[in-house]
């Protein structure tokens, strides 16, 4: 019950409707047998669907928001402890920083904030995605999806240097010392 992630948790309902499928079956308990094949089957048609949107456009959506205002601000507030669990180095805010969050309906489900380091390359500063939807990385549609970093003029985006957990090598992003690097 403390599973926060979406994924995850269908995945760990479906086992455990599973177990108790065969186990009551095993009894003859065949209402509880039937409720669980119900139940299963209700994770089955959920962990397709969340799979399914995983990576549409249609789901998630990418707003430029300005670095100071007061909504990233409680967000970063919010997500403090977390935030610099896996991005140590991250002090707030940049100087002329971009920020971008990544909305699925009327939800925040991440948001990313970057600078220009000149010649064409957006560095990224801090990058986060709540717990609920890190199956899901969210942060492609910033990244690949969307086009409003190549909007803004950027031909290339550096990852933060010693960011712990990185996703972005499923993502498209490659290696480049202790960064990684897309081509957009």
């Amino acid at each position: 019950m403390m599973q926060q992630r979406i994924l995850r948790l269908r995945v760990i309902n479906l086992i455990g409707s599973s177990m108790q499928m065969v186990y009551n079956g095993i009894l003859g308990i065949w209402p509880v047998f039937v409720l669980n094949v119900v139940l299963a089957a209700i994770q089955v048609v959920s962990i397709v669907r969340l799979l399914r949107t995983r990576h549409s456009e249609a789901t998630y959506a990418v707003l430029p928001v300005d670095p100071d205002g007061a909504y990233l601000r409680h967000l970063l507030r919010l997500h403090d402890d977390d935030v610099h669990e896996f991005n140590p180095g991250f002090t707030g805010p940049a100087p002329g920083s971009e920020a971008y969050l990544v909305v699925r309906g009327e939800e925040t489900v991440g948001y990313v904030l970057l600078h220009d380091a000149g010649d064409g390359v957006a560095q990224v500063d801090l990058d986060y995605v709540t717990e609920r939807y890190r199956d899901f990385t969210p942060g492609e549609f910033v990244f690949r999806r969307s086009d409003v970093l190549r909007a803004a003029g950027y031909r290339t985006v550096r990852s933060a240097p010693g960011m712990r957990a990185p996703y972005y090598e499923r993502i498209g992003f490659a290696p480049a010392g202790d960064r990684y690097e897309l081509a957009l």
